[in-house]
């Protein structure tokens, strides 16, 4: 399969030394695939801390299976992934996902019984991390994302799509992941608002360091990114 390197600046190169995720040669196949038979093969690239990156690709070249082996969720068939040094497969994987990494969902994912508040108390529970005020540290990771204070205690159901985007986003925050990935995470917003959540994440890139990632169709996205990877079908 040829893989194909794009990005806002032909001349980028890798600081070897700054790379938070490499996926070396990896290959994903289903347990009652044919022997020729992959979902995704032979996939190289790597992901620098403080960066935003798209993974792009029609419908059928790999793109939710390569989400699922970066979270941990599959395991490669063939190759490797190594997040921080380490390879997936050597680490717990239950911790890398509680910890390490924060996912954004199309969808959002959110409890909509909840308050925003208590989705993001929620996934600070489940990665049992200590905090004295939890309700206030939700607070301020909303603003972050520019929510105002007086969302904390709205349900989920009573805001809208970019607004629960947004709730999304500081819950994936609630652990102080190093590395987010969002799967479509603006495929349900209009123009306006997909531009306002890419802001955020490139705040979250640029400014505190953080690795970026984003599976995607938008050419908006791919334009507003510092790299994008271009997935195609397996042949």
């Amino acid at each position: 399969m040829m893989e194909k390197k794009k990005s806002m600046n032909s001349e980028t190169k890798i600081n070897k030394d700054n790379i938070l995720l490499s996926i070396q040669n990896a290959s994903y196949q289903y347990s009652d695939a044919e022997e020729d038979e992959y979902a995704l093969k032979n996939v190289s690239y790597d992901f620098e801390k403080g960066k935003v990156y798209a993974i792009r690709g029609r419908s059928g070249t790999g793109k939710t299976t390569l989400l699922s082996l970066i979270s941990g969720l599959e395991r490669c068939t063939e190759g490797s992934i190594v997040f921080d040094g380490k390879d997936l497969k050597d680490i717990n994987l239950d911790y890398y996902r509680n910890h390490e990494i924060g996912i954004v969902f199309q969808s959002y994912n959110l409890l909509p019984f909840m308050t925003a508040s208590e989705n993001i108390i929620l996934s600070m529970d489940a990665s049992g991390i200590k905090i004295g005020n939890k309700k206030e540290e939700a607070i301020k990771l909303m603003k972050s994302v520019g929510l105002k204070e007086t969302y904390a205690n709205r349900k989920v159901l009573r805001i809208s799509g970019g607004e629960q985007q947004r709730v999304a986003i500081a819950r994936s925050l609630a652990y102080n992941p190093k590395m987010i990935v969002a799967d479509e995470p603006t495929g349900n917003l209009d123009k306006q608002t997909e531009k306002e959540i890419l802001e955020i994440f490139k705040k979250l890139a640029h400014e505190d360091g953080k690795c970026i990632i984003i599976v995607t169709h938008s050419p908006n996205v791919c334009e507003s990114v510092d790299q994008v990877y271009d997935l195609k079908k397996v042949k």
